[in-house]
């Protein structure tokens, strides 16, 4: 299910890397087994920050690595864990973080996957202070009824690299339809890896829901995913559809400071900040559908909160967006409507904007989010109804 392998800079990473981390420690993801955590834990491998290097940093066990790292194997078999995805869904690559590990990365992994049901999953000790040790007996019992060495395949066997900054982020596309709950990283036969992104999109079983159920439509854990943005020097614009409230700054979508700010700022009667530019994101709700109520969320922004937000909405096909991304949203006169006016925003607060604050009450797909001039945003929740869009035969 795997089109190759891709290495190279972040920068030069491939489109999957906009989607969400399914696996994410922020949304949820754990590691339920690891065959050994001697020199680091799995854990690592799902935290959200990049992965840090202290030169003189040892443990009783070892150098100091921000990863998983295991032993150097001397009995026979390989590596390998058993990771829950906090959301499941579709998953479109995998991210193989090797930075820091150099002398002491894995060579080769590979990656499997099931579609699990919660009756399907035994109970797990839980993992604590697991470095330097092995997995125990008891653990091994519960893995084994999982049955994870025959789950499908997503990615053979793959050779990865060093983790120099030119090398270190191993990228693998996966061609795959289908929801998967787990996955299994092998890595061959022992080493060190870093982190462990797996980029997808939720999906969600939308047959459970009525059409009178409020629903966050764009939240991510319903489907909803971020398609293009304009900076993101500081935040990537999908944390602000994560779950729950944002555990701080790093978990929002934060820009650079504007260079073509006015020299003197001014404000309109509404105390509106008058400035010419502006930042963007765009996001594919998880369900078209009607927003009747939206939530702006700058918690913990507080000295570089944006003065105002809004919000604009649209309906596009596959192909459409699809044109709109290789684009990169900069059409003229495209077909945005608006949702929310120009609003005023303050630092460090929950704001909420009712049905009759907005402008837009039609069935949408898209929606783009303008801040200005810049600064940070934790989260956006746009709740609605989930409908279908009007049938275009005759």
């Amino acid at each position: 299910m795997s089109s190759g392998s891709i290495e190279g800079h972040a920068e030069d990473a491939p489109d999957f890397v906009q989607l969400n981390d399914l696996a994410s420690e922020t949304v949820g993801g754990k590691v339920l087994f690891a065959s050994d955590d001697f020199f680091a834990p799995a854990e690592n491998l799902l935290k959200r920050q990049p992965p840090e290097f202290k030169a003189d940093l040892f443990t009783e066990y070892g150098k100091w690595m921000d990863g998983w790292e295991t032993r150097r194997k001397r009995i026979p078999g390989h590596d390998w864990c058993v990771i829950q995805l906090g959301v499941p869904g579709i998953i479109h690559g995998f991210d193989v973080d090797t930075r820091f590990f150099t002398g002491n990365y894995a060579p080769a992994i590979a990656v499997q996957a099931a579609n699990l049901n919660q009756g399907e999953v035994p109970e797990f000790p839980p993992r604590i202070n697991k470095m330097g040790t092995a997995f125990s007996e008891e653990e091994f019992e519960a893995v084994c009824k999982l049955g994870s060495d025959a789950w499908e395949h997503l990615l053979p066997l793959m050779e990865t690299k060093a983790g120099y900054p030119e090398t270190s982020h191993n990228y693998y596309p996966i061609k795959s339809e289908q929801r998967w709950t787990h996955v299994r990283l092998n890595i061959y036969p022992d080493g060190g890896i870093a982190r462990f992104r797996v980029f997808g999109i939720a999906q969600r079983d939308w047959s459970a829901t009525g059409e009178n159920d409020l629903v966050d439509l764009v939240a991510m854990v319903n489907g909803g995913v971020s398609l293009g943005f304009s900076n993101a020097h500081f935040g990537h614009p999908r944390n602000l559809i994560g779950t729950e409230r944002a555990k701080d700054m790093g978990d929002g979508w934060e820009t650079a400071r504007r260079l073509d700010r006015p020299p003197v700022l001014k404000v309109d009667d509404q105390g509106i900040l008058q400035v010419g530019g502006c930042e963007w994101t765009v996001f594919r709700l998880g369900h078209s559908g009607v927003i009747t109520h939206i939530e702006i969320d700058t918690n913990h922004f507080k000295g570089n909160f944006p003065d105002s937000c809004k919000i604009d909405a649209c309906v596009l096909t596959p192909q459409e967006e699809k044109e709109q991304i290789a684009q990169k949203w900069n059409t003229k006169n495209f077909k945005w409507k608006p949702l929310l006016p120009v609003s005023k925003l303050s630092p460090h607060k929950r704001h909420f904007f009712e049905s009759v604050a907005l402008e837009c009450h039609d069935v949408i797909t898209h929606v783009r989010l303008t801040m200005a001039p810049d600064g940070g945003v934790s989260r956006m929740r746009l709740w609605g109804f989930p409908r279908d869009l009007p049938s275009t035969k005759g």
